[in-house]
């Protein structure tokens, strides 16, 4: 068995003068990154590793669920193949991830992370907003053989207001 968690980055600000990759969250999405981070630590087992865009928003995403599942530094990995939007590299990175690692928690972008969890999971969303987490197991010893799985959680900010 294995399991996927995904976040989407929180809420990102436009009003600094830098390039995409270097934009900060704004403070909504620093509050939606503890309330979701927070939230699913209690409700889930921790992930083996906490894989991340390397672009700042998600970075910083990526940072609450480390915190708040206690993860180490040696287990928290950047992958700059995560700042994809077509979801091509996304999969590639899913399919190559270790089979000692049953459990991982990737953090990235739209609409990469939508079409993603639409054809792996079990349940159609039309969006995963900023910030939305969604959990996903698959009945394989091999995350190169996972193809379609069984969405068993997702949390977006709004389900926690």
């Amino acid at each position: 068995m294995k399991t996927l968690y995904m976040c989407r980055h929180a809420k990102s600000s436009w009003k600094y003068d830098v390039t995409d990759h270097r934009r900060p969250l704004k403070s909504r999405g620093k509050k939606d990154g503890k309330l979701i981070s927070n939230h699913v630590a209690t409700s889930l087992p921790a992930p083996k590793i906490i894989i991340t865009s390397e672009a700042v928003r998600a970075y910083t995403t990526a940072e609450y669920f480390k915190e708040a599942w206690n993860i180490s530094e040696e287990n928290f990995i950047k992958n700059n193949d995560l700042y994809d939007f077509s979801g091509q590299q996304v999969m590639r990175v899913i399919k190559s991830l270790d089979n000692s690692n049953d459990c991982v928690m990737i953090v990235g972008h739209n609409h990469a992370f939508t079409s993603v969890a639409n054809m792996l999971g079990s349940e159609y969303m039309d969006n995963v907003p900023t910030c939305g987490f969604v959990a996903i197991e698959f009945d394989v010893d091999s995350w190169k053989d996972i193809t379609g799985g069984k969405t068993v959680q997702r949390v977006f900010p709004k389900d926690l207001k």
